[in-house]
């Protein structure tokens, strides 16, 4: 029984590095084209129905943590139906490779922002750009299973986020463009690179 068991952990073992060594074709370029679009009508949305973001912070981290939060319900879904498609027998370590890349990233967004929200309000300037520059780096943690080209895709996150925190203050840093057009560009970034690289790896193949 020992054996057995020893057996299954090395299978399992191996499965992991295969899956670590393997393109991931779980994030579909359709869905996240249209979170940047999702990006824009929030801020458009922003733009209408948030007049002063810095008196009424609530309403403007209410909006962009909802759209953040049904991004990445479209993005996981879709993610979890194509890994099974293209990677059957390894999805379920595809999926957790992949979330162990990103996971990080986005459970310090939401804890800084909960923590400069409750604690520092007069901060709250700050999130858009530290939003990006953590977007950034799970974009560079994920670039080791995704296209090549996605590293370009991190520096644009970086470079917006590093421009914000440089030159963005008060108003101008909570303005609805300082998260749609980073965000709206990005994302559609992100999805003509996988479009193109899925295409390019399968012409290799």
């Amino acid at each position: 029984m020992r054996d057995l068991h020893r057996a299954l952990a090395e299978i399992e073992l191996i499965r992991d590095q295969v899956a670590r060594a393997t393109q991931f074709r779980g994030y579909g370029p359709a869905t996240l084209a249209g979170t940047g679009v999702l990006a824009i009508i929030a801020a458009v949305l922003q733009a209408a129905w948030v007049n002063d973001p810095s008196r009424y912070p609530g309403a403007y981290l209410t909006l962009w943590v909802a759209t953040a939060a049904l991004s990445l319900a479209l993005i996981s879904a879709e993610a979890i139906s194509r890994a099974r498609r293209a990677h059957s027998a390894l999805a379920l370590q595809m999926l957790r490779s992949a979330g162990e890349e990103f996971l990080p990233a986005i459970v310090a967004g939401l804890l800084l922002t909960v923590v400069i929200a409750r604690d520092s309000a007069q901060n709250v300037w700050m999130l858009p750009g530290l939003w990006q520059v953590l977007f950034s780096l799970g974009v560079f943690s994920s670039c080791r299973f995704l296209p090549r080209p996605m590293f370009a895709v991190g520096l644009w996150y970086l470079t917006c986020g590093l421009i914000l925190l440089a030159h963005g203050d008060g108003d101008q840093a909570l303005s609805p463009w300082a998260m749609g057009v980073p965000f709206g560009v990005g994302q559609i970034f992100v999805a003509s690179v996988l479009r193109f690289g899925y295409r390019e790896s399968n012409e290799v193949s």
